[in-house]
């Protein structure tokens, strides 16, 4: 772990006035920065874990306009909760924030508590997003590290540890919680944020030039800024082989394709996905399999064809995915319920867009070539 405590509190403690005085002329205007409150920065933050800032714009915004406020989150059905964070991947993140609002409305009035210890202990919460809640919504001293406070710290104080490491998380906070200012944390803490995302880059060069910690930095003076975070290697992901079924069927002048509800368990649980068998099938294989899906259905499998194929990369596997697109006709049994069998269902196409008003299909990013795809026809 890092040595000399007190001299990397010291250099710490001189990071803080240039950071504050660039962030407030540097700042990005964002959605989740104006009209600040608990709720507002609590569903930020979980949305922008593992997220890019721009993917998640019009989601948040989509989201506060329909779920306000704690009472709304906690009382919005699960599939129509899922189906407005569709696409934004870890989904765990958004029944982590209902199972959170459901305890908020039981145990503190449908408020988020201005203590970090209380925040901490609600589902989904981990250290970073109750220091950030707890200092942007509430302005008290507590540090926020993520992984953009963990790259502009590890090259101001040249720190090879491996920030993967939760003891090395720990050690930052503890530094961090030795000069967080005692009005402002909240700025700070964003400050530090907002370096690491638009300066202090991760994949690209830094941009030293401009960075108000240039003449502070260690790894700057000595042009090692490249050489910092320091992370252990990832595993290799999982290759799984996949064969989709994209079936369209027309009932009453409506167009249809047949989803089926992913497992409790697993990848992407409970979610719905096109049907799919395991490997990579030839033409007649495939149409052999769809067929026989079909039949059990009711539903009448008239023809196949090639499909775009395509691949989808998580945190441990890699879906390697080829698709056939079958045109189907669906028998008078079909239109009576769009509930199948079990986990299969009829869906209207227009019920895929991510806008949909009413739609509780939530279909993961995964997915999108061929939900584009049938959204373009239909």
């Amino acid at each position: 772990m890092m040595n000399n405590f007190l001299c990397q509190t010291k250099r710490l403690q001189q990071i803080v006035e240039p950071l504050l005085l660039w962030y407030h002329q540097n700042k990005r205007d964002l959605p989740w920065r104006q009209q600040v409150s608990p709720y507002r920065v609590w569903v930020s933050e979980i949305m922008l874990q593992q997220t890019r800032v721009e993917a998640v714009k019009p989601y948040f915004e989509r989201f506060m306009q329909e779920l306000p406020d704690v009472r709304a989150l906690a009382d919005c059905p699960e599939d129509r909760l899922l189906k407005l964070w569709e696409g934004l991947g870890y989904y765990s993140r958004a029944r982590n924030l209902q199972k959170a609002a459901r305890v908020l409305v039981e145990q503190y009035d449908a408020k988020l508590p201005a203590n970090f210890e209380q925040l901490r202990a609600l589902p989904g919460i981990g250290d970073y997003t109750a220091g950030a809640i707890a200092s942007i919504a509430f302005d008290l001293p507590v540090p926020a590290v993520d992984g953009n406070v963990l790259r502009v710290l590890t090259r101001v104080l040249c720190c090879s540890d491996d920030i993967s490491l939760e003891a090395t998380k720990q050690q930052f906070r503890s530094l961090l919680a030795q000069v967080e200012p005692s009005h402002g944390a909240g700025a700070f803490n964003q400050s530090l944020m907002e370096l690491g995302a638009t300066v202090c880059l991760p994949n690209s060069p830094p941009q030293c030039l401009v960075c108000p910690l240039q003449t502070l930095c260690l790894a700057n003076q000595k042009g090692t800024q490249t050489d910092f975070p320091v992370k252990a290697p990832k595993k290799a992901r999982r290759i799984e082989q996949r064969t989709l079924f994209i079936f369209s069927c027309d009932i009453d002048g409506k167009s249809y394709t047949l989803l089926h509800r992913r497992p409790s368990k697993g990848v992407l649980r409970g979610l719905w996905e096109f049907p799919s068998v395991e490997g990579c099938l030839n033409c007649d294989d495939a149409f052999s399999a769809a067929c026989s899906l079909a039949d059990e259905l009711g539903i009448f499998a008239l023809k196949i064809q090639p499909a775009p194929s395509s691949r989808h990369i998580f945190t441990h596997i890699e879906w390697q995915m080829s698709a056939w697109e079958i045109t189907a006709h669906a028998s008078d049994f079909a239109p009576l319920s769009r509930q199948l069998l079990d986990d299969y269902r009829l869906v209207e196409i227009a019920c895929l867009s991510h806008d949909h008003p009413t739609s509780d299909v939530a279909l993961p990013s995964a997915f999108a070539p061929w939900r584009e795809m049938l959204l373009s026809t239909f």
